[in-house]
């Protein structure tokens, strides 16, 4: 399984930036992060310098979101929503993408719900709870 470390996923999402800037071919994963990246311009300084990306601290004490996490969350959630696991995560964030009318803002949302379930299992000591993550996004897209 790959478990890359934090400076790997950072300079992952650098890398991508420059080969996107370069016209450079990019492999799937690679498109798919450099989409994301494409969402996110407010991004664009911290990832052209690699350097600086590796020595930035986004502890919570920074009040700053870390990029590359957020970057990561929306990697991860297209991963989930294109094996449907846990299941019903596609439908969920199906209906969400629809109600909302932007699939930005749908997977943001989502993001959401899957930090919230990554907290809960976090502090209780127990497994990620998949079908609560669902129905967090069931509610959100029922609203």
């Amino acid at each position: 399984m790959f478990n890359p470390s934090s400076d790997d996923v950072r300079r992952f999402f650098c890398a991508v930036f420059q080969k996107q800037r370069a016209n450079d071919i990019l492999t799937p994963l690679e498109t798919m992060a450099g989409d994301w990246i494409r969402h996110h311009p407010e991004y664009e300084d911290i990832l052209s310098d690699v350097e600086a990306a590796l020595a930035r601290d986004y502890s919570v004490d920074t009040g700053q979101t870390n990029p590359f996490l957020h970057l990561s969350m929306h990697l991860s959630i297209d991963e989930q929503i294109s094996i449907d696991q846990p299941p019903g995560i596609r439908a969920a964030a199906t209906a969400l993408t629809l109600k909302l009318d932007s699939a930005h803002e749908a997977q943001h949302q989502i993001m959401e719900c899957l930090g919230e379930m990554i907290w809960n299992a976090q502090r209780s000591g127990q497994p990620l709870d998949g079908l609560a993550y669902i129905e967090a996004v069931q509610r959100r897209a029922a609203r």
